[in-house]
């Protein structure tokens, strides 16, 4: 049975991580560890992470109910400076899945990229990994949902990128993303495949797509280079590896029948609560994918613009047309 790798990185977010730590305990996949990087949380994450592995912080979640059954989890606990030749003792390796957990400490705020790179690098040294899953903390995961992802790459070795159905955490019937696609003339060019359908005009199996999201990534650890792009500190470095693993010859999909719960924009609110501040980063990174496999990327430069001008427009008689149904009836 194939052994995984699940990478959570925290950021003054303890809450959600508990509760994601919380669901995945009870999945009934028997062969995994979990990873959990903290990048410098100043609102006591690592202690609450401490006392909910203890037994003493219950979690409520409208998803599961909470178990005491695997409590206390056996915490083995390092720094990102600590890291090098650094194993999990037998003692840890002897408990099962839902009764460990592997606590790394980051000295800073290194972003998505770096700071699940670092995990990344310490699952392929030291823990051997067949697959290595990268997991958003603000996530809940149904019992299931990593036995079929593990069961779809485990019968085509050409899959080299998995990634369940997403559904909204506070509309647990309405579909997030069930795979990506890419159109590099309408911006941001990287698209949500089903996004605000409703699950149920999605049928079961596999959507072939071109990019899987950072929010619940399965990676065969096989694949040369499946570490994310440092040039990226927030956005697009899952869309670029996701690009790069689709070059070298590999198959991305996505597991219609896998399904997790994720709290849109959590990490976003976190890292700006400027929104004017959020758009121009966000068009940084954009803009940096995009030079990166489109070389005539400054001819497109003024339709984006264009489009990107355009958006605000198309919102406004958007909600002019909904105040002027809504008035109608």
């Amino acid at each position: 049975m194939p052994k995984v790798s699940i990478i959570i990185l925290n950021w003054n977010g303890w809450e959600d991580t508990i509760e994601c730590l919380e669901s995945l305990y009870q999945i009934d996949y028997p062969k995994f560890d979990v990873i959990v990087l903290d990048n410098a949380s100043s609102d006591g994450s690592i202690g609450k992470i401490r006392k909910y592995c203890e037994g003493k912080l219950k979690v409520k979640s409208v998803f599961f109910k909470y178990c005491i059954n695997n409590k206390p989890i056996k915490i083995f606990e390092l720094t990102n400076k600590s890291l090098t030749n650094k194993i999990i003792p037998i003692e840890l390796l002897d408990l099962p899945s839902n009764k460990k957990l592997i606590l790394i400490r980051n000295d800073s705020n290194y972003g998505f990229a770096k700071g699940n790179n670092i995990g990344i690098q310490y699952a392929l040294n030291c823990l051997k990994s067949d697959y290595i899953l990268l997991l958003n903390n603000d996530t809940v995961v149904n019992k299931d949902f990593l036995n079929n992802m593990i069961n779809v790459g485990e019968q085509d070795k050409k899959i080299g990128i998995i990634g369940p159905i997403i559904n909204y955490y506070e509309n647990k019937d309405i579909i997030w993303f069930a795979g990506g696609k890419m159109n590099w003339f309408k911006y941001p060019f990287y698209h949500h495949i089903g996004i605000n359908d409703k699950e149920k005009n999605f049928y079961s199996g596999l959507n072939y797509c071109d990019w899987i999201t950072g929010a619940a990534i399965l990676i065969k650890t096989n694949i040369k280079d499946i570490k994310l792009n440092n040039r990226f500190f927030f956005g697009c470095e899952d869309v670029d590896l996701s690009l790069r693993v689709k070059n070298n010859g590999y198959k991305i999909v996505c597991v219609l029948d896998s399904k997790i719960w994720h709290k849109i924009g959590s990490s976003r609110k976190k890292s700006s609560n400027k929104k004017i501040v959020w758009i121009f980063r966000n068009l940084k990174t954009n803009l940096e994918l995009m030079r990166i496999y489109k070389k005539v990327y400054l001819m497109l430069l003024p339709i984006y613009i264009f489009q990107i001008l355009l958006k605000p427009l198309e919102n406004f008689c958007i909600n002019i047309f909904r105040i002027l149904f809504r008035s109608s009836l």
